[in-house]
C-alpha cells in the first residue's frame, strides 16, 4: 500500500486527489469544519493548478511515477512469492476495498492478508493513516479473512542494506556531501503520537535519549536510519546530514528545512551534492519534481555546481528480495516484522 496519485494531470483530477488527501484528519489535524473550509475554499483552488503543472513535468506514459513504479514493484514481488500480491493506494486508486476484492477473486478461500504500508517510518500522516484506512475498509466490507500489518522497517538490516547499496554507486564519483532529505511533518504531530506525552521535542537531544516514544517518533526513526546507513557506507560525519522537505502552512515543521539547506550549502563550500529521500521507497512528485527539478534549480542558483538525486529503491532487485523475505517469513510463522 502506497500513498497514491491523481488519475491524470488535468486540474479537476488533481483537485479531487488533493481534496481526498488534505481532508484526511491525520494529515490536517484540525476540526472537520475548519479543515473543510481551509481545504475546499483556500488550499485546493490555489494548489491544484500548480500541482497539476508539477505533475506534468514528471508524468510518464504509464501515468504518475508513483503508480507506475508501484505496479512494477508489485509485478516483481509477485514473481518471488507463491500467493497473490496486489496493489492498494491510500488516496486515489486502487483503493484498499478494490485490492481486497481483487484478492478474493484471485484466492476465494483467503484466510489471512498481510498489508505492507510502504512507509519506512511511523508518522500519523503516512503509516498510521494507511492502517486506519485499511482497517475501516476491512471492517466495513465484512471480510472474513484476517488482516495483519508490516511494522515500520526503518531499523531492519535488510532495508538499511538495500538503501545503502542504492546510494553506494553514487559515492564513486566526486561529491562534497550527501543529504538525507525526509518528508517533513508538523512538530505537533510528534507530540500527538508520543505515548509518554512528554518526551518528543522536550530537549535538543530527545531522539538520543532512550524512550518508549521512539516506537512512534518519526524524527527519531529518521535520524536512526540516517546514522545506520552512513555507518554501512563508512561516511565521516562531515560528509552527510539530514533535512526535511515538503512542508505545508506556517506552523513549525521538523527542521532543518531542505529548501533552506539547498540555498545555504553552496555558501558552506558544498558545490557537488547528492540527495537521497529515504521517506519514499518509490520515486514520486516529491523526489522527481520537488528535489530533482526545483531543488536542483535552487541549489544551482545559490552557487552549487551539481545536484544528483539518488533514485528511490523502486523495483530494485535487493529491495524486492528484502520484501519477499519478510513475506516468506510471515507465511512461515515469523511475526518479527509484524506490527504488535
Amino acid at each position: 500500500m502506497n500513498l497514491g496519485s491523481p488519475d491524470s494531470t488535468a486540474v479537476p483530477a488533481v483537485r479531487k486527489y488533493l481534496n481526498q488527501f488534505l481532508m484526511d484528519g491525520r494529515v490536517l489535524d484540525m476540526a472537520a469544519w475548519k479543515r473543510f473550509l481551509l481545504v475546499r475554499l483556500l488550499i485546493t483552488p490555489r494548489r491544484a493548478p500548480k500541482t497539476a503543472h508539477a505533475y506534468r513535468s514528471v508524468w510518464t506514459p504509464q501515468g504518475a511515477p508513483l503508480l507506475a513504479i508501484s505496479r512494477e514493484l508489485q509485478k516483481a514481488l509477485q514473481a518471488k512469492i507463491e500467493f497473490p500480491a496486489v496493489l492498494a493506494m491510500r488516496y486515489g486508486r486502487p483503493s484498499p476495498r478494490e485490492a481486497f476484492e481483487r484478492l478474493l477473486r484471485l484466492e476465494p478461500g483467503l484466510d489471512q492478508v498481510l498489508l505492507l504500508p510502504l512507509y519506512p517510518h511511523y508518522a500519523m500522516s503516512s503509516y498510521e493513516t494507511a492502517l486506519v484506512c485499511a482497517r475501516k475498509s476491512h471492517q466495513s466490507g465484512g471480510y472474513r479473512f484476517g488482516l495483519q500489518f508490516l511494522r515500520p522497517f526503518y531499523d531492519d538490516p535488510g532495508y538499511l542494506q538495500a538503501l545503502a547499496e542504492q546510494v553506494r554507486p553514487f559515492l564513486q564519483s566526486p561529491y562534497d556531501h550527501l543529504l538525507f532529505s525526509y518528508h517533513g511533518i508538523p512538530e505537533r504531530h510528534l507530540k500527538k503520537t508520543d505515548p509518554t506525552g512528554q518526551h518528543c521535542l522536550s530537549s535538543p537531544d530527545c531522539c538520543q535519549q532512550a524512550s518508549p516514544a521512539h516506537a512512534r517518533c518519526y524524527r527519531h526513526q529518521c535520524l536512526q536510519a540516517t546514522q545506520r546507513v552512513a555507518e554501512i557506507l563508512g561516511l565521516p560525519a562531515e560528509k552527510f546530514s539530514y533535512s526535511f522537505q515538503s512542508r505545508l502552512g506556517r506552523d513549525p515543521w521538523l527542521k532543518p528545512y531542505t529548501d533552506f539547506r539547498l540555498e545555504e550549502m553552496p555558501r558552506e563550500g558544498i558545490r557537488k551534492l547528492l540527495v537521497v529521500c529515504p521517506s519514499f521507497v518509490s520515486d514520486c512528485l516529491e523526489t522527481l519534481e520537488e528535489v530533482a527539478l526545483r531543488g536542483r534549480a535552487s541549489f544551482l542558483k545559490a552557487g552549487g555546481h551539481g545536484l544528483t538525486l539518488v533514485p528511490c529503491l523502486n523495483e530494485g532487485s535487493r529491495w524486492v528480495e528484502t520484501l519477499s523475505g519478510w513475506i516468506r517469513g510471515w507465511a512461515a510463522g515469523d511475526a518479527s516484522m509484524l506490527l504488535s
